[in-house]
């Protein structure tokens, strides 16, 4: 069974940075859109950005725009999320998955029902 691993959370400081990896045991990114998503306690999932097969493909939330950059590592089967400028707000559980009906991004939130291989998620807090 395909489950995505996500790692690279942890605490840090207002204004800080962090890079999340996403990794699939057994499985090739290669061919989708992957996404990552958040969510916050009492708040619902939400779609943070989408990179698809092609690099050129890629979609932020306006809320993370200018900060976050998505990227894709073909030889290590990983996608990555580097978070600069790290905010408060940006405290939550991170998860990735892959896009089986897209290996493209919209340029819309990336919708989770599209979405499958849920990893485990992994913590990222903003402390101000």
């Amino acid at each position: 069974q395909v489950q995505f691993v996500e790692s690279g959370g942890g605490l840090v400081q207002s204004g800080g940075s962090l890079r999340l990896s996403c990794a699939a045991p057994g499985f090739s990114l290669d061919y989708y859109a992957i996404g990552w998503f958040r969510q916050a306690p009492g708040k619902e999932r939400e779609g943070v950005s989408c990179v698809g097969h092609s690099a050129g493909s890629i979609y932020y939330a306006e809320s993370v725009k200018g900060r976050f950059t998505i990227s894709r590592d073909s030889a290590k089967n990983t996608v990555y999320l580097q978070m600069n400028s790290l905010k408060p707000e940006d405290t939550a559980v991170y998860y990735c998955a892959a896009n089986l009906m897209r290996s493209t991004c919209p340029d819309v939130s990336p919708r989770g029902y599209e979405y499958a291989y849920w990893g485990q998620g992994t913590q990222v807090t903003v402390a101000s």
